[in-house]
């Protein structure tokens, strides 16, 4: 896909990539040859038709392609850009092996950017028999959004609760704009309130509202509020003034609107020396959004440019970051430090200054061993080289080594039963919890996933809900 030159892009929060015009979206899907067992439907976690979508595609019918897609996804603009498809749908492609697989992901968000910019005609709600029967969503992620769309489209008033003050979830407050831009999501959101969906904001269930004070007003309840608690490695110096969460820098930058700057003038300091340990998507994100900012900071003080470092405790082969955003923060210029592992962090008059590492290599098959050299994902493992320590100058240090399970709602609703980390037990694919009318999905049940995956959630609680609903069953 055409993409932004590295040098300009990395100065500012534009769209990396720019997307298929019509003539490169029709040669790619003319790649598809239609096979007939479709392993690429089952790779995908809500089942969209794609070789259906895809044919429309290459012959021209771009309109009869989205509505394909939105028979089964309801979010194509959102998911064509942040979905992990080379690990689902486009991993099984008949084509992958031999050819490449055909950009199923990159065909999809053509799709709905085409006929954004070109609309046939303006979508119009279809008449819904109203049910008389409300519910109450707490969070408005992909796996609300989702539920929400369905259980207003079967009739029930629908009524979404987010903590923050915009909603969207990760998808506004998560993802940079240089990925995702906010005016996708909020296009996605009007959509939900033209079928009548009602979106309160600043409403903080588990501090505000409880549980049992939704379902005092309404039938039913879907819990997605995501895996958003932030983790950190438990070394010394992580309390020094300049050391983030992945959770709170995304944040900040986001919903402060960094991105617009000079429009908007958001705290968020990064120094010209920046350390992001982890190895995910989000260390990515949050690695290439410091180092944006640390350019215009650099430039606008007449400063040497910054340094941005992504530590990672394994090997390149083992960052379980998509390759496509590797691949764009390496040419944007962030340093990767690999088989390093921060040790402690060292700070001078309260603030950090430097992340002492120690080298790391892999551990070798070891038939005597009982432990084996590879994690519970099937990963290498990885070990400390002795006296191999060294210090990486940093006057900000960004965490990103995963999350655990928001805990406001868990904590607040008595006889919501919960695993031992924390996440709320479903009962099966539907999301029903140990609570009669309340169900969860997504991350605060599976713990971090992706977002079609949370849509896959919201949309299989939908269904049990309205079951439910109709039939108190």
């Amino acid at each position: 896909m055409p993409e932004r030159p590295a040098e300009e892009r990395a100065l500012d929060f534009g769209e990396v990539a720019l997307g298929y015009t019509l003539e490169l979206a029709r040669a790619e899907a003319a790649r598809c040859i239609q096979c007939k067992n479709r392993p690429c439907v089952s790779g995908c976690p809500v089942g969209v038709p794609i070789p259906d979508f895809i044919r429309h595609i290459k012959e021209g019918e771009i309109q009869k392609a989205l509505e394909v897609i939105k028979t089964a996804n309801l979010l194509p603009a959102v998911c064509g850009r942040v979905c992990p498809q080379e690990s689902q749908c486009e991993k099984v492609c008949t084509l992958s092996k031999k050819f490449g697989a055909v950009a199923i992901g990159r065909l999809e968000r053509f799709a709905a950017d085409y006929m954004a910019e070109n609309p046939a005609a303006a979508e119009k709600a279809a008449e819904v028999k109203k049910t008389g029967k409300s519910v109450a969503i707490v969070g408005s992620g992909p796996a609300g959004l989702a539920c929400a769309y369905d259980l207003a489209r079967h009739g029930h008033q629908v009524k979404i609760y987010e903590a923050l003050h915009a909603p969207g979830g990760v998808l506004f407050y998560g993802i940079p704009e240089f990925r995702l831009p906010k005016k996708i999501v909020a296009s996605e959101i009007e959509k939900l309130k033209q079928v009548g969906v009602e979106i309160t904001t600043n409403a903080v269930i588990g501090k505000l509202f409880s549980v049992d004070d939704l379902l005092a007003e309404h039938d039913a309840c879907f819990i997605c509020t995501g895996a958003g608690l932030p983790r950190f490695m438990e070394i010394e110096g992580e309390d020094l003034n300049g050391v983030y969460s992945a959770n709170e820098f995304l944040t900040r930058v986001n919903l402060m609107r960094a991105y617009d700057f000079p429009e908007y003038d958001t705290p968020v300091e990064t120094g010209l020396k920046i350390a992001v340990v982890g190895g995910g998507n989000v260390a990515m994100d949050a690695a290439r959004t410091a180092l944006r900012l640390a350019r215009r900071a650099s430039r606008e003080r007449g400063l040497p440019s910054p340094k941005v470092y992504l530590v990672y405790r394994r090997s390149e082969d083992e960052l379980p970051a998509r390759k496509e955003e590797v691949h764009h923060a390496k040419d944007e210029g962030v340093i990767f430090e690999t088989c390093s592992n921060p040790v402690r962090l060292i700070g001078e008059n309260g603030r950090v200054r430097a992340v002492e590492c120690v080298r790391m290599s892999v551990c070798e098959p070891d038939p005597l061993a009982e432990a084996p050299a590879v994690d519970a994902s099937g990963r290498k493992k990885f070990r400390p080289i002795a006296n191999s320590e060294y210090r990486i100058e940093a006057d900000t240090v960004i965490m990103s080594i995963g999350t655990g399970a928001n805990p406001l709602v868990p904590m607040d609703t008595p006889g919501l039963e919960l695993n031992a980390k924390g996440y709320i037990l479903a009962k099966d694919a539907s999301g029903q919890t140990s609570r009669k009318g309340v169900y969860a999905g997504g991350d605060i049940v599976t713990g971090s996933a992706t977002v079609i995956s949370a849509m896959g959630a919201g949309r299989q609680a939908a269904r049990a809900i309205d079951e439910y609903l109709k039939n108190k069953k």
